[in-house]
């Protein structure tokens, strides 16, 4: 197959993905391309298998000279791809025994609105927040970079401010509405997020989506920005709110541990954590399940004090704050017939206690 023969039959394959309603694309070579559908794992049939040829050919048509030199180093990079009128597509190429796997990941045109997401309502509040950190953490695949889109969007319809985003890639693109709004990519816009979100400090913005916190420069920055005003949404890998504030402590050498913890009880507004459960209908294949810690007196003291295994049993007794661990989440999603309960009990962390609470003990 020549090499725009195979860049053609890539684009169908990503094409395929709305007409099988599928969130991500896999090629490796010796098999057949593999959809994600529903959250499960199907091999497209009747297809030939993928060779060498394919993946290198498509790394040598959309890598630039600099992510060239990331993936030579690293083994691995991270790109956005458009088809006009069709959608984008988050990708990522990397080495596999010798050979070039690729996952794509879809990107509607279209930006959710928050109330669509099956979220909470105290997340909708999120986007009336002027100052302070909010983070949206999970791991990789939960639904992190939606849910943070359509609180940018939420802001971007209500208020009149300037919206700056850093990612790596630029994943959802926003138009500007009541607010404007500059979005960077890290590789073509800027070298890396620190860097970024550095700058960002002289580029007047008033609200700043960080698309990964991977460091302790960054972090620390994102602090800095949060503490003088602005707005700063962010995502990490975490898979709860407990351990969300342990790793962003542990970013930085014991002796910096207390100063930290005191500057994240008075900056930090809220963490979102999400996993993503099969739904129970073809219009909702994918539905997030979210446990939410906010901002209020008690968890600013728990944060201070390191009295960190006190914040999840808190959230239940916050619920009328708007807070809830998963289990509430959970319970919520099958009692209104959002997911089934053999997932929610699956995916719970504590599913003798949800069992419990689904057969109406509380």
């Amino acid at each position: 197959m020549e090499k725009e023969e195979i860049i053609a039959e890539f684009d169908k394959l990503l094409s395929d993905m709305e007409k099988f309603k599928a969130s991500d694309l896999h090629l490796k070579v010796h098999s057949p391309p593999i959809y994600r559908v529903s959250g499960k794992a199907q091999r497209l049939k009747n297809t030939e298998d993928i060779d060498t040829n394919f993946t290198q050919a498509l790394a040598e048509k959309f890598l630039n000279a600099h992510q060239n030199n990331i993936f030579k180093t690293t083994g691995a990079v991270d790109f956005s791809h458009s088809i006009a009128g069709m959608g984008r597509y988050r990708i990522n190429i990397y080495k596999q025994r010798d050979s070039i796997s690729l996952v794509a990941r879809r990107i509607p045109f279209q930006i959710p609105a928050l109330e669509k997401l099956c979220l909470p309502a105290s997340v909708e509040r999120l986007a009336d927040l002027t100052d302070g950190l909010i983070l949206v953490v999970g791991m990789t695949g939960s639904g992190k970079s939606t849910t943070l889109a359509s609180i940018i969007n939420r802001i971007n319809q209500k208020r009149r401010c300037h919206i700056l985003t850093i990612e790596d890639p630029i994943e959802f693109l926003h138009k500007d509405a009541r607010s404007f709004i500059n979005q960077r990519e890290i590789g073509s816009d800027a070298p890396d997020f620190h860097a970024a979100l550095r700058a960002a400090m002289r580029q007047d913005p008033d609200v700043i989506l960080v698309g990964e916190i991977r460091d302790a420069e960054t972090m620390e920055t994102a602090l800095a920005a949060a503490e003088t005003g602005h707005l700063v949404l962010g995502t990490l890998h975490a898979t709860n709110t407990t351990q969300t504030i342990t790793r962003i402590v542990d970013f930085f050498p014991a002796d910096r541990h207390s100063s930290i913890r005191q500057i994240l009880s008075l900056s930090l507004k809220a963490v979102a954590a999400q996993k993503l459960i099969p739904g129970c209908t073809e219009s909702r294949p994918l539905v997030p399940a979210l446990e939410l810690l906010l901002s209020n007196p008690t968890m600013r003291k728990l944060i201070a004090e390191n009295e960190l295994a006190k914040i999840r049993d808190n959230l239940k007794l916050m619920a009328a704050e708007g807070m809830q661990d998963f289990n509430t989440s959970l319970y919520d999603l099958v009692t209104k017939g959002l997911i089934s309960k053999s997932d929610a009990l699956l995916r719970s962390e504590n599913p003798e206690q949800l069992e419990l609470n689904l057969n109406g003990i509380r």
